[in-house]
C-alpha cells in the first residue's frame, strides 16, 4: 500500500500533452520518505486519506491531456493547501498543510513525533514548491499555445466522514469557489453533465468549494480557468476501507461520464470565442 521514497529525483510525475485541459493530481501519491514513515503511528501508516486510484480512473480519457501528479503522500505535505498555512474552510473541521490527524480526527503521528516548523519549511521546499512550479509552468505553457487553459483538479474522498461533513457526500462535488475560478460556461457544462449522469447525484460548491490549487490558479480574466472535482469514493472503489480496492465495473461506468465532461471542457477551451 505504501512506497518509501528512495532517491526519486522529483516529487511529481509529468505527462505533457497538446490539449488545453490540464489534470492536477495532488493527492494520489503514496510515497513517504523513510524518516517520516518512522514517525507515523499505525493509524497514519494506513494512508487512509489517499485519493485512491484517481490517476487510474482518469487515465486515457483525454488522450492529449497534460497531467501533473504529486507522488508524495498528503501526510508528508498537502499539495492542495496554502503554503502559508491558511485554512481553506475557517471555522470547519479540516486538515492542514501537514496534517496532525486523519479525516476522522484521529492522530496520525507517534507521540512527540509530529511535524515541527522546521519540518514544514523543509517539506515545502522539497515537495510542495516543486509540484506547483511544474503545475504553474504547464498552465503557462498551455495558455501560451491555446490562449486559454483549463485546470481540472482531480480528487476523491470517502462518502461518509462525520468529522468533516454530515450524512453521505454526493457523488460529484464540483468546486469553483462560488464561480470565481472559471468562466460560467465551464461551470455550467460541468453541472449539466453531472446532472445528466443517471444513477449519480451532484452538488455545486457544497462542502468542497475548491482547494488552494483551484483558488490559486483560477483566474478567468487572465485566461486560466480552474475547477475541482471531488468524487465520492463509493463511485469507483469496492470498499472505502482497507485495502481500498479499485472496482473496475463501477469505475468503467463512471469513466463514461468523466470522459464526456473532459471532452466538453476541451471543446469549450478550443472555441475561438473563449
Amino acid at each position: 500500500m505504501r512506497q518509501l521514497r528512495t532517491g526519486h529525483p522529483l516529487p511529481f510525475e509529468l505527462h505533457r500533452g497538446t490539449s488545453p485541459v490540464i489534470l492536477g493530481l495532488p493527492h494520489t501519491g503514496t510515497d513517504v520518505p523513510a524518516d517520516i514513515w518512522d514517525r507515523l503511528n499505525d493509524n497514519g501508516r494506513l494512508l487512509a486519506d489517499t485519493d485512491w486510484h484517481i490517476h487510474r480512473l482518469y487515465a486515457g480519457l483525454l488522450p492529449e491531456v497534460t497531467t501533473v501528479r504529486a507522488t508524495v503522500h498528503r501526510y508528508v505535505i498537502d499539495a492542495n493547501r496554502d503554503p502559508a498555512g491558511v485554512s481553506l474552510y475557517p471555522g470547519q473541521n479540516t486538515t492542514g498543510l501537514v496534517p496532525e490527524t486523519d479525516f476522522d480526527g484521529r492522530a496520525i503521528w507517534k507521540d512527540g513525533a509530529g511535524p515541527t516548523e522546521a519540518d514544514i519549511a523543509d517539506r515545502l521546499a522539497r515537495f510542495h514548491a516543486p509540484y506547483h512550479a511544474a503545475l504553474a509552468a504547464e498552465v503557462e505553457r498551455v495558455r501560451a499555445v491555446h490562449g486559454v487553459a483549463i485546470l481540472y483538479d482531480c480528487h476523491s474522498i470517502r462518502s461518509h466522514i462525520p468529522f468533516l461533513f454530515e450524512g453521505k457526500l454526493p457523488d460529484f462535488n464540483i468546486g469553483t469557489d462560488m464561480g470565481r475560478t472559471c468562466a460560467p460556461e465551464i461551470e455550467r457544462a460541468t453541472v449539466e453533465i453531472c446532472a445528466a449522469a443517471t444513477g449519480y447525484d451532484h452538488v455545486l460548491n457544497g462542502r468542497f468549494k475548491g482547494g488552494w490549487t483551484t483558488r490559486h490558479y483560477g483566474k478567468p480574466e487572465a485566461g486560466v480557468h480552474a475547477i475541482q472535482m471531488e468524487l465520492a469514493q463509493s463511485t469507483h472503489l469496492s470498499t472505502e476501507t482497507p485495502p481500498f480496492a479499485y472496482d473496475t465495473a463501477k469505475a468503467e461506468r463512471l469513466r463514461i461520464h468523466l470522459k464526456t465532461l473532459l471532452e466538453r471542457l476541451e471543446v469549450i477551451a478550443s472555441t475561438p470565442a473563449r
